[in-house]
């Protein structure tokens, strides 16, 4: 499940949500009743995630927390550090009892780092749907920030529940024809669910669902700190279910300039067991 837990990571971009102050002042000036187009749905979104001035000065971003996997409720808390950086640039970083991964996508090209038969880390290249769902999302920001400029196409399929809430689903349609289903609460405006086809080669087309919970506030944002995902159940949620679990979180770091880069064995001559954390900034999360 470890591909699930970097999709987990890039599923992150669609999630970003809004300034507590920012949501409570657009829910006073925000129009009765609910939104009739998905130009009306997009634009309450995006005031609710604080605006698109704040998000377009997100240039890179940072997770730090762990993976649960529903699959073994007796394994132990796996620790994670994802590095995202604007458009679809990402290195996640998981470290697991006796063996570390890293995955990184440069924008181009995607590479994995994992231990071989002998113990030694092992460099493999991305798989072609690996790389295609790499550079069709947009990790600070989702599809729906300036959704026009990218080239996303958007309807409005009308007024479904997800999570046993009302929600608004809207249909994204990426470029290269790549398609998306998003729920946005209608109340909160922020979105609860998006669902996508699986990367795994072995289920072609699967359907996953990826749920965001646990919103908090983070340098003006409000941001999910818990996601979920898994194989779609239909409209209930996933049964087999990946849980990150964001404990802090960064907006704008400083991030190496070679972050994203092919891993030269990262692993080979050891760094103590620990993940290596990327400066900050300052003080952020909550």
């Amino acid at each position: 499940m470890r591909r699930a837990a970097l999709t987990l990571v890039l599923g992150l971009g669609l999630a970003t949500a809004a300034a507590t102050a920012a949501t409570a002042a657009t829910a006073a000036t925000a129009p009765p009743g609910p939104a009739k187009t998905a130009d009306e749905v997009i634009a309450r979104n995006v005031a609710a995630r604080g605006g698109l001035d704040a998000w377009r000065k997100v240039e890179t971003m940072v997770w730090l927390g762990h993976l649960e996997r529903s699959a073994n409720k007796d394994s132990q808390r796996v620790p994670f550090v994802a590095q995202l950086k604007r458009p679809n640039l990402t290195r996640f970083e998981l470290k697991e009892q006796f063996s570390e991964f890293t995955r990184v996508f440069d924008g181009s090209h995607g590479w994995k780092v994992r231990p071989g038969a002998d113990g030694r880390p092992q460099t493999k290249a991305f798989s072609a749907e690996e790389a295609n769902f790499a550079k069709s999302e947009y990790v600070i920001d989702g599809p729906l920030i300036d959704y026009r400029a990218k080239g996303v196409a958007v309807t409005l399929d009308g007024i479904d529940r997800a999570d046993d809430r009302p929600a608004y689903r809207l249909s994204l349609t990426l470029p290269g024809g790549v398609e998306r289903k998003v729920w946005i609460d209608v109340k909160t405006n922020l979105e609860i669910r998006i669902d996508r086809p699986a990367t795994n080669p072995l289920k072609p087309g699967a359907p996953v669902s990826v749920y965001y919970r646990d919103y908090k506030p983070v340098d003006g944002l409000v941001l999910p700190h818990v996601v979920e995902t898994g194989l779609s159940r239909g409209a209930a949620a996933p049964e087999s279910v990946d849980r990150l679990v964001i404990e802090r979180l960064m907006v704008n770091p400083k991030l190496d300039a070679d972050a994203f880069a092919l891993p030269a064995s990262p692993f080979r001559h050891g760094n103590g067991g620990k993940i290596q954390v990327p400066a900050t900034n300052g003080p952020s999360g909550p």
